[in-house]
């Protein structure tokens, strides 16, 4: 996994008709905001959310948010029109491009196709925005691995869970909590880690749905906390309370951040020269090799993208 990552620990969902709630978005310490076109978007409030999104993306203020686009899916006859209308109208102002319901990676293809001509025709850098698949359904699952590699453009794999549900009958309507009578393991273990191997083989980042029940934080932070333990790099929030308990699940904690990073300075400074060249060496009382290091920067790689600042500096045995 690459150790430059763009922050996504908390991504906002925002209903893109709501002028009132994308400009408290602005406010908010989310790592990305997705305006979202597609469920939080009634059928005739779509046109006018559109004006409003792409308005709102060229305002700015978004700081360093990543401005995010939920799009309608492929079956619907709205698709075309929200790529059209939002890429060319904001796409100098626009980060990604989500696209819901993704069942087969010919959904992806298209959509890369179509905005390639639209950032053509607009004179704007081929290939800059990116593309979040959402895996919604049965189908979806099966067709991951070729989703994730079905373009360049596709940066994050998002798990959606009510959808999901859905399509393969679960017997609950709790979103993300288990199913009523599944009382041993994790009913959603297969799923999520069906999408982490995909991301994690084709370097891109897995992003875990909604928690629908707002104001239960506590909920929250335990359904966030089995997904970021398996390493997904993110969680969908709805309310602004789910924020900061998005953020620090899914940053690492200060002493691991800060034990990571002495790994690292560590490791290359006895496997120099300098150090012996040596490939296994303790640091206090634990053996750190090559395996070491790479545990090391997945850490620090996520601390580094959450903006934290070490706390303390491992020096050479000499200095």
């Amino acid at each position: 996994m690459s150790t430059t990552l763009r922050a996504r620990r908390s991504c906002l969902a925002v209903p893109g008709s709501s002028q009132k709630f994308i400009d408290k978005a602005r406010t908010l310490d989310s790592d990305q905001v997705f305006l979202d076109l597609e469920d939080a978007c009634a059928p005739l409030a779509k046109p006018g959310a559109r004006t409003t999104i792409v308005e709102s993306l060229n305002e700015g203020g978004w700081g360093t948010k990543l401005r995010v686009v939920r799009v309608n899916d492929w079956t619907t006859e709205w698709t075309f029109t929200d790529v059209v209308e939002v890429v060319g109208g904001a796409g100098a102002n626009l980060d990604a491009i989500m696209l819901p319901k993704v069942q087969t990676p010919e959904q992806v293809v298209a959509l890369d196709l179509l905005m390639t001509q639209i950032e053509k025709a607009n004179g704007l850098e081929v290939g800059k925005i990116g593309i979040e698949a959402q895996i919604e359904n049965a189908l979806g699952l099966t067709n991951v691995n070729a989703i994730a590699t079905a373009s360049p453009r596709v940066e994050t794999i998002i798990f959606g869970p009510a959808d999901f549900m859905a399509s393969i009958n679960m017997k609950s309507l709790v979103v993300g909590e288990q199913p009523p009578g599944y009382d041993v393991g994790d009913a959603y273990h297969h799923i999520l880690m069906s999408i982490l191997m995909a991301a994690r083989a084709h370097d891109k980042q897995a992003i875990d749905g909604p928690y629908l029940q707002i104001k239960d934080v506590d909920g929250f932070r335990r359904v966030a906390g089995r997904s970021a333990a398996l390493g997904y790099d993110g969680k969908w929030v709805l309310h602004p309370g789910q924020i900061d308990a998005a953020n620090e699940t899914f940053a690492p904690s200060q002493a691991d951040y800060d034990h990571a990073e002495n790994i690292l300075d560590a490791y290359e400074w006895f496997t120099s020269e300098a150090g012996g060249a040596r490939g296994a060496v303790m640091l206090g009382d634990e053996m750190i090799d090559e395996a070491s290091r790479k545990m090391a920067l997945v850490i620090s790689g996520k601390g580094r993208a959450a903006g934290m600042s070490r706390t303390e500096k491992w020096t050479p045995p000499e200095a």
